[in-house]
């Protein structure tokens, strides 16, 4: 069915906190609006709020038609023990819960056809629950599940699927499987979390056209400029410094160039209206010098006998003493325009290390085998102060070039060699450089021992990490807050190979872009996996591996 959702004065946070207030968004057939903002400025608490998992501090949330199927799929960077491939997709589709459902009414139907002591007729609840497993497409959902799960990689039928456990997927498969479940939904609209996170190129193209395919309203949060601007009708700013949030139509490329338009309207209105009443305040403090000098010279010079000079005087002294008054109106009558708030900038460079040997790194027949996947035999070097871009689908092996590239992974057939000098830098894709029990603060002044405890702490955080944050153990903190933390590490260790594996999962729009600036400037050499398809054409390259099949082929 078609379905439209309505916030009205919507106010959502933390605790005492609001992130943000007085919101209004329509959500229509066929919209599909992107929510942008800095990393908790409350993007993932609105999905919530909408999706009616939470309470909001204010406003409503209403939906027409009100039995309409609202599908919330969140970021999930665990997965359930003991969940199978078949029950984590019918757990996102919602079909597992509609079932249950109808299965609940079904049973209580069974046990008495009478309304119960709330006056509600089982029957009738029945009926409802029977609707609702319909409209989620529980009904074929194991017979549309091997087809899909095929198309994306996936041989398995549908006994297979309720057997294999997801904890057994590498994280690229799991991303698959969970676009899977996209893929076989059939909700009404769609809030979608961080969809593209984990990705391959591929599995992005497939996302767009299905996003692009839609009826209903569809309401993402995401930080891959390039989906946002090939899917996206409108734009929600959350504006978490200056305390606003704004629709902005017309398309994710277009709201970037009102952003900026905005930005300076308002900076140039507040540096306008600071101007004139400084100007004014200055007039006024003139003219009431002048006043009071007036009067001083009038008493002091004009004689006693002389009363004409001194009423002439003084009458000066009075207007402009008027003029002092009129001049204090005006400031008075000024429509104040509030300056716009500092934003928090991340500031980021690469720290360098002396130049390392000429060659980094080299692999000579190396073959790496992990289970049933084999990547080789290859024949590679890296040279120093080469900037080379890795790409292919997920789990064709790229991680395992890097362990392989890094000495990190023996051959099990082959050699490797890494060069003389070689100083490390890297954020992997578990970002588990920074790991484990203990706080921020020790962990991060275990990696640079060089740094007093309030060295850390100052540079941490410049990376947006606050007291709060270099308090509590490392592996609490949310993946975005991990990412920056490995971003200040390299800031703080001087390298000459910087490895990043997927460094855009869980940054904001400004840390992306801040980071393909602090790339322009590193001189050394460069190993960078990504999907991001916008980062690859900014970021300057020198070479392009693709590895696919357990082969690695120059671009």
């Amino acid at each position: 069915m078609t379905a439209t959702l309505v916030a009205t004065g919507l106010a959502g946070g933390h605790g005492h906190r609001t992130l943000f207030d007085s919101l209004n968004l329509t959500v229509a057939p066929s919209d599909v609006i992107g929510v942008v903002g800095s990393n908790g400025a409350g993007k993932s608490t609105l999905l919530r709020l909408l999706a009616g998992v939470d309470a909001p501090q204010a406003g409503t949330v209403s939906l027409a038609p009100t039995d309409a199927f609202v599908g919330w799929l969140p970021q999930e960077h665990e997965r359930v023990v003991g969940e199978t491939i078949a029950d984590y997709i019918g757990r996102r589709t919602g079909c597992a819960q509609a079932t249950k459902d109808m299965d609940d009414a079904a049973a209580a139907l069974g046990e008495t056809s009478e309304s119960g002591a709330d006056g509600v007729d089982p029957a009738d609840v029945y009926a409802v629950a029977l609707d609702r497993w319909l409209a989620s497409g529980a009904a074929d959902l194991t017979d549309r599940l091997p087809a899909v799960l095929a198309d994306l990689g996936f041989e398995l039928d549908g006994e297979q699927a309720e057997q294999a456990l997801m904890t057994s997927l590498s994280g690229g498969q799991a991303a698959r499987v969970g676009l899977a479940a996209l893929l076989l939904s059939r909700f009404d609209i769609v809030l979608l979390d961080e969809p593209t996170n984990d990705l391959d190129l591929d599995g992005l193209e497939r996302l767009e056209t299905f996003v692009q395919g839609l009826r209903g309203g569809v309401v993402l949060v995401s930080h891959d400029r390039e989906f946002l601007a090939r899917c996206v009708t409108h734009v929600l700013e959350l504006d978490l410094v200056q305390g606003t949030n704004q629709v902005f139509g017309g398309g994710y490329d277009s709201y970037l160039e009102e952003r900026a338009t905005l930005r300076r309207q308002r900076r140039e209105k507040y540096e306008e209206f600071a101007d004139k009443k400084a100007d004014l305040v200055s007039r006024a403090r003139t003219q009431r010098e002048w006043s009071s000098q007036g009067v001083r010279n009038a008493i002091k010079k004009a004689p006693d006998n002389d009363k004409l000079k001194r009423r002439a005087a003084t009458e000066s002294s009075e207007k402009q003493a008027q003029k002092v008054r009129q001049m204090e109106s005006r400031i008075a009558r000024l429509e104040e325009v509030e300056e716009p708030r500092k934003e928090w900038k991340l500031e980021f460079t690469i720290g360098s290390a002396p130049r390392s040997s000429s060659v980094v790194s080299t692999l000579g027949n190396a073959v790496f085998r992990q289970g049933d996947f084999t990547l080789g035999p290859l024949s590679l070097q890296v040279n120093a102060g080469e900037r080379i871009g890795i790409t292919g689908p997920n789990g064709a092996g790229k991680s395992t070039l890097l362990r392989a590239l890094l000495g990190h992974q023996l051959p099990d057939e082959g050699s490797t060699s890494l060069g003389v000098s070689v100083q490390i830098g890297e954020i992997d894709q578990a970002r588990s450089v920074l790991a484990g029990d203990r706080t921020l603060v020790e962990a991060f002044g275990d990696a640079v021992p060089v740094f007093s405890g309030e060295e850390v702490r100052t540079l941490l955080a410049k990376f947006g990490l606050s007291a709060d944050h270099v308090n509590r153990p490392v592996d609490e903190l949310s993946p975005g807050e991990r990412t920056r933390a490995g971003m200040a590490l390299l800031q703080a260790r001087g390298v000459n190979l910087l490895v990043l594996d997927e460094p855009t999962n869980h940054l904001d729009l400004e840390a992306i872009e801040q980071l393909e600036q602090s790339l322009e400037s590193y001189s050394g050499t460069l190993l960078l996996v990504t999907h991001d398809r916008r980062m690859l054409e900014t970021v300057r390259l020198d070479r392009h591996w693709r590895v696919e099949a357990g082969r690695v082929t120059e671009v």
